[in-house]
């Protein structure tokens, strides 16, 4: 039975359908994006000046118009009890005369006054006059209507404007009205060529009470009393103008600084774009310039620092193992070869040489070269092996606990079973700070690159050091240092052997990290002598074999440790050297987050510090920048203690 397919619903069809963009993100998002940060900040700080002062300058409009509002209210109601005192003397006065020339006043009869005409009486009392003779009124209701005004409360209302016609003149024959006072005078809207400033002012609102006439209990008529609003409105406008031009100088002024600011921030990104297009371009020794960093920018630029120093770092150390591979390889051929050759020759000299009379006798001597060549092979491709599982971190078992004395005193022993007529010594090495010169003496004494601190070796019995390790492999390391000694040096020639326990303040795991030479030694005396001065610091294993042979030439002794290398190779093929047994100690020594290097013996010769850490160090422990940090509370024992 078949089963109907479902239909994707409407939604994921809407969900899997690209999003479209519209016409406003593609004419000004699209846009946007294009522009530089510096240019889009600076947009978008004058933007936000120019809401900030226009939401200032309505405000103050608004509060101020409030203001002036109020203030204009209150002026025509304290003139309200002023009018109705003298409302008889002023429904008979003309405009003018009371010298209100500020204030309108008009009367509407509703009591049945009525003009010479026999309509409802109007009298208009006061009627502010302007310049060229022009008036402006409120518009207001006519014949006592107070529909849509509320009585005692100001209204605002529009002008009315018009000019003043006296009799006589030109305008007299013009078509107007009296203007309500009494006068003679006629009210034209012929405005003629006035100023425009006295028309702005006349056509200004009003501001408008109304109130009612009320004499002897009788409603008489309704009472306006009216201001113009134009010095208001020009108060208004200037003060607008004033916020305006302060608005355009403070965008101008914040608009420049914060260009000048945005360009003198960009400056370290366009240097970091600088440096980066060069480090694209494969120059990986240009860095960033430095910047405080407590500023974005300079965070930026530590960071960028580091990525940059442990890039190169990285390039570095891929070319030197690429170079030191090339070279391995090289040379690994070379000496496979050689024992290759000789198995090779002999036997085709067996393969000639068998049918002639004697081969028996050459076959014997010809089997015994090929046996020597092959054991060397075998011992040169173990080795290999041995190297290669200590470069991947197998091969080795750093959990379990050896006594370092012992493995030393078995190599001295075997070293005098080699060579009987060699003087041997083993003793004791500890940190001397008195301020000697360190000059070579009886008792041994290594110089440091601090005066006053040297490691001395005293001929006595060695304290009990035990350290956690691998006993094979430590065993393998002094085993191959005796084996040096035994190889290159005269058979008669001295040799010292030194066990000690020394505090320092370096963390095992950055020791571990420093290159096997003379500034190294140095360094770890260095912390030495500052653990000495304070509680503080890891307990190290320090072991020590000095000889009195030929030595190592100085520019020589750094490569000591590298893979194949012997300072003579044609005496070290004859002694059954490899090369590689002091890469192998190396590798084991680092291997229990120790040290190993080579010095020269004062007097001549050369000398072999091992420094190993008596506390086991995880693998993962993480790597402290400074020394003094990574120390820990330690306890002093004697040099004649069991450790």
């Amino acid at each position: 039975m078949t089963t109907p397919q479902q239909q994707p619903s409407t939604d994921d069809a809407t969900k899997q359908r690209p999003h479209t963009p519209n016409w406003f993100q593609r004419l000004f998002i699209g846009h946007f994006d294009r522009v530089s940060l510096s240019t889009k900040l600076v947009v978008c700080t004058v933007v936000v000046m120019l809401v900030g002062i226009s939401v200032i300058t309505l405000s103050i409009r608004t509060l101020v118009g409030s203001y002036v509002l109020e203030r204009t209210d209150r002026q025509l109601v304290q003139q309200r009890d002023l009018v109705f005192r003298n409302i008889d003397l002023l429904s008979q006065s003309s405009s003018g005369t009371s010298g209100l020339n500020s204030y309108f006043l008009q009367i509407q009869y509703t009591d049945g006054t009525v003009d010479d005409n026999g309509n409802a009486k109007t009298v208009i009392a006061l009627l502010p006059r302007l310049k060229d003779d022009i008036v402006s009124m409120p518009s207001l209701p006519a014949n006592g209507d107070t529909s849509g005004i509320t009585l005692g409360e100001p209204f605002t209302t529009s002008a009315i404007v018009q000019r003043i016609v006296f009799p006589g003149t030109d305008e007299d024959e013009s078509d107007g009205e009296t203007d309500g006072t009494g006068s003679s005078n006629l009210l034209t809207s012929a405005l003629g060529s006035v100023d425009r400033s006295t028309l702005n002012a006349a056509r200004a609102p009003w501001r408008v009470l109304a109130m009612q006439w009320v004499e002897n209990n009788q409603v008489r008529g309704i009472v306006y009393i009216g201001l113009s609003l134009s010095d208001q409105i020009d108060t208004m406008n200037t003060l607008t103008r004033y916020c305006v031009i302060v608005g355009i100088a403070v965008m101008l002024l914040g608009g420049s600084i914060a260009t000048l600011v945005m360009q003198r921030t960009m400056a370290p990104l366009k240097r970091i774009e600088k440096t980066a297009a060069k480090i694209a371009a494969g120059d990986l020794s240009q860095r960033v310039p430095e910047a405080p960093e407590n500023t974005e920018v300079g965070s930026l630029s530590a960071s960028l620092n580091t990525m940059l120093t442990r890039i190169e770092s990285s390039f570095r150390e891929q070319e030197e193992t690429t170079a030191k591979m090339k070279r391995f390889v090289s040379d690994a051929s070379h000496e496979l070869r050689t024992p290759l050759a000789a198995i090779h020759g002999y036997a085709e000299l067996y393969t000639m040489q068998r049918d002639l009379p004697g081969a028996l006798e050459r076959a014997d001597e010809s089997i015994s070269h090929i046996e020597k060549s092959s054991a060397r092979m075998t011992v040169l491709v173990e080795d290999l092996l041995s190297l290669a599982r200590l470069d991947e971190g197998r091969g080795i078992d750093v959990t379990g606990t050896v006594n370092l004395t012992s493995v030393v005193g078995d190599a001295t022993d075997d070293l005098h079973a080699l060579d009987p007529e060699r003087g041997i010594s083993l003793g004791t090495l500890r940190l001397d700070t008195t301020g000697a010169s360190g000059e070579p003496g009886a008792s041994g004494a290594t110089p440091s690159a601090a005066p006053g601190a040297r490691l001395v070796f005293t001929e006595d019995a060695p304290p009990q050091v035990m350290v956690p390790g691998d006993a094979s492999r430590l065993r393998q390391v002094v085993t191959n240092i005796v084996g040096n000694i035994h190889r290159y040096t005269p058979a008669d020639s001295p040799a010292e052997a030194g066990v000690g326990v020394i505090a320092a303040a370096i963390d095992p795991i950055q020791l571990s990290r420093l290159p096997s030479d003379d500034q190294s030694l140095r360094r770890f005396i260095e912390a030495a002598e500052v653990a000495d001065s304070m509680p503080v610091g890891y307990r190290y294993a320090v072991i020590r074999f000095s000889d009195h042979g030929p030595g190592v030439p100085e520019e020589s002794r750094a490569q000591i440790f590298e893979r194949f290398y012997t300072a003579d190779p044609s005496r070290a093929r004859d002694k059954g050297g490899t090369g590689l047994g002091l890469a192998i100690a190396q590798s084991v020594v680092k291997a229990h987050r120790g040290f190993i290097c080579a010095t020269a013996t004062p007097g001549g010769g050369l000398t072999f510090t091992v420094v190993l850490p008596i506390e086991q160090v995880p693998p993962s422990a993480a790597v402290t920048s400074a020394a003094a940090a990574s120390v820990r509370p330690k306890r002093r024992r004697g040099a004649g203690q069991e450790m």
